[in-house]
């Protein structure tokens, strides 16, 4: 019986990993330099809202780390003990990035509740200058982000929580506005339940996509319906079964079935040209196994 396996190689992501390197890199630093400033800030301010919103920031360095590091694993080579080298990690740290930030919203909302119970006064002045800067720093990295997400989960993520702290910040600046012209003083603690707000919504989704393809699911956007339909339509499959796709890593999945075909002999044709619709769908990494109506796997008893 023949078995095939194909591997889809690219050159041109060689080039945009560089370039999403260079990214984070100056993301990691920008967003580095601008957590110790804001820390400096907020413990001479007494400002829980700086400082949650630094202890965010440094959640996002640490994000940006470890996205950094996926970007390493995405192309490890096959090797003994690991036939895809170490692409899965690319989920695991996307998994634990959204645990990560997770734990931020509650430790924002406990800092919160705590300033609540025991109000102190802030600089209003000082907290709308230190959030100014992060909109600048915050929306930097954003954009510079944006233009690189692509299909890659981490740097998706990375890009939204970006973003999100950019408009923290701006809420941030609305507030130490109003406690320079009012000394309403709660609207601190108020802004900084807020931000946890934010960054919840912002993670529920990643959260939920790294755990779909943590577990093997058909990664979110694909249908597998529309794929067996897509595989049916191909001139000489009669029928298609024993179906499944799972992520290799955040920015690859594979796809492994079996072909009925009319004729055994058309495999060479039928075969290639399956791998092409799927790789244009999404697919690169596809093991395609063709045999004759009527014929019973050894896998399983399917027909």
């Amino acid at each position: 019986m023949a078995h095939e396996h194909h591997h889809h190689h690219h050159h041109g992501p060689a080039v945009a990993n560089a370039s999403l390197k260079s990214v984070y890199i100056l993301s990691i630093v920008l967003n580095l330099s601008y957590v110790i400033i804001e820390v400096a800030a907020g413990l001479w301010s007494g400002s829980v809202g700086l400082l949650s919103d630094a202890g965010h920031n440094l959640s996002d360095i640490i994000s940006l780390v470890l996205a950094l590091i996926a970007l390493g694993l995405l192309h490890s080579h096959s090797r003994e003990g690991y036939t895809y080298g170490y692409r899965k990690m690319s989920v695991l740290i996307s998994l634990t990035n959204a645990v990560i930030l997770l734990v931020a919203v509650g430790a924002i909302i406990l800092e919160s509740i705590d300033k609540f119970v025991h109000p102190v006064s802030v600089d209003g002045a000082v907290i709308s200058w230190t959030a100014g800067a992060g909109i600048l720093v915050n929306g930097l990295t954003a954009f510079l982000l944006m233009r690189k997400q692509g299909h890659d989960l981490n740097a998706k993520g990375a890009y939204l929580h970006m973003l999100a702290d950019t408009l923290v910040s701006v809420g941030v600046v609305v507030s130490g506005i109003v406690i320079s012209l009012t000394g309403w003083t709660v609207i601190d603690p108020i802004i900084g339940l807020v931000v946890a707000a934010v960054i919840l919504v912002g993670t529920w989704d990643l959260l939920k996509q790294s755990i779909r393809l943590s577990i093997d699911a058909v990664p979110e956007g694909m249908d597998a319906q529309h794929i067996i339909d897509l595989i049916r339509q191909t001139e000489g499959v009669r029928d298609v079964h024993h179906l499944h796709i799972w992520p290799i890593s955040t920015t690859e999945t594979a796809l492994t079935a079996h072909l009925v075909i009319d004729d055994i002999s058309l495999a060479g044709t039928v075969i290639p040209a399956v791998k092409q619709t799927l790789v244009q769908n999404g697919i690169a990494h596809s093991t395609l196994e063709p045999e004759t109506k009527g014929h019973c796997s050894d896998e399983e008893k399917c027909c």
